[in-house]
């Protein structure tokens, strides 16, 4: 105890004694005051460290949605090998063929025109090709409709003559609107004319119409209208072929003009005529298609073998086509 005499130094134990008691209070609310949050997004190495069970057990919940490797849609991405082969068909069938030494396919087609025409004119009494014949029959029915063996036989003609105009419509928009040289075009276009050909070749063989030579009479049977509509048809796929490959000196389908541009050419003695030669061995082409057509008839008395012979051979030329050499112009 500090004695009465000494007032400043009682003061000052008095004031100690203030602040110790102050410094103690403020001790015990910290002690009993709950820790400081830390602040978001400022993660520590301790917190980090003190928790590695929980990152390493953790794991993340599975995508919703489409599952990897597929498109929004739904539907799976075609691979990588799928996707070249469709780009590399693409450029393949676009690109334009050559036209040297295409005349050698058209030959062959002028004597498919021969071994048809021969037998559809050996069984029906018309021809599917060569229409300048066809119109002569036409203008020969109406004329003497009882003064003929054959008075419907003028029917015959106008439906082949229809079907080739239809023919000629439809495969040269297709050539212009696909492009007329192209591989995929040259190859859709003889494609259909072959399977056009096996369609009435069935047809014959199935007995849906008369195959017999032979046997027209002074009636019609109706349904050797689809035999000669059919062959009319695919027949202008070949004059358009020509006129697209621009060998409109081997037509196919037309001999008359033909004739008339080997006799009145001004180097028909010429040593070197690439234009003659093509018309002239086109000319052959067609006759020894319709003496081949003749025999055949003669010796199986049925008309769908022939029909199976030429269905064949164009499509051999469809797949010539197929594997044709490439315009130098669309290679580079």
């Amino acid at each position: 105890m500090l004695s009465i005499q000494d007032p400043e130094k009682a003061m000052q134990a008095l004031a100690a004694e203030e602040r110790n008691a102050k410094t103690s209070d403020l001790d015990e609310e910290t002690r009993h005051s709950p820790p400081l949050e830390k602040p978001i997004g400022n993660s520590s190495a301790e917190e980090s460290s003190s928790e590695p069970s929980l990152n390493k057990t953790t794991e993340a919940p599975p995508p919703q949605g489409p599952s990897a490797g597929e498109p929004p849609s739904g539907k799976p991405e075609p691979s990588k090998p799928s996707r070249n082969f469709l780009h590399h068909s693409q450029i393949y069938c676009t690109a334009e063929v050559s036209t040297a030494h295409a005349d050698i396919l058209l030959l062959w087609c002028c004597l498919i025109s021969g071994l048809v025409d021969s037998t559809i004119y050996h069984a029906f009494g018309t021809f599917v090709s060569m229409q300048t014949g066809n119109t002569i029959f036409l203008g020969l029915g109406g004329a003497t409709p009882h003064s003929t063996s054959k008075p419907y036989g003028w029917a015959k003609s106008l439906v082949s003559i229809a079907c080739f105009c239809f023919g000629c419509l439809v495969f040269s928009h297709m050539t212009r609107f696909f492009g007329k040289l192209r591989r995929g075009t040259l190859v859709a276009s003889f494609l259909s004319q072959t399977l056009i050909i096996f369609v009435a070749a069935v047809v014959v063989q199935c007995g849906s119409v008369n195959g017999s030579l032979d046997t027209i009479t002074d009636d019609i049977d109706w349904d050797t209208i689809i035999p000669i509509a059919l062959l009319s048809f695919q027949s202008a796929g070949q004059i358009v072929g020509s006129r697209a490959l621009n060998l409109s000196e081997i037509p196919t389908v037309v001999l008359t003009s033909m004739l008339h541009d080997i006799f009145a050419d001004q180097k028909l003695v010429a040593k070197d005529n690439v234009k003659r030669n093509r018309r002239v061995l086109a000319f052959f082409a067609i006759l020894i298609g319709a003496i081949c057509g003749g025999f055949i008839g003669e010796g199986t008395s049925r008309m769908q073998t022939p029909l199976w012979i030429a269905g064949a051979l164009k499509l051999v030329i469809t797949l010539a086509w197929a594997f044709w050499s490439e315009s130098q112009t669309s290679a580079v």
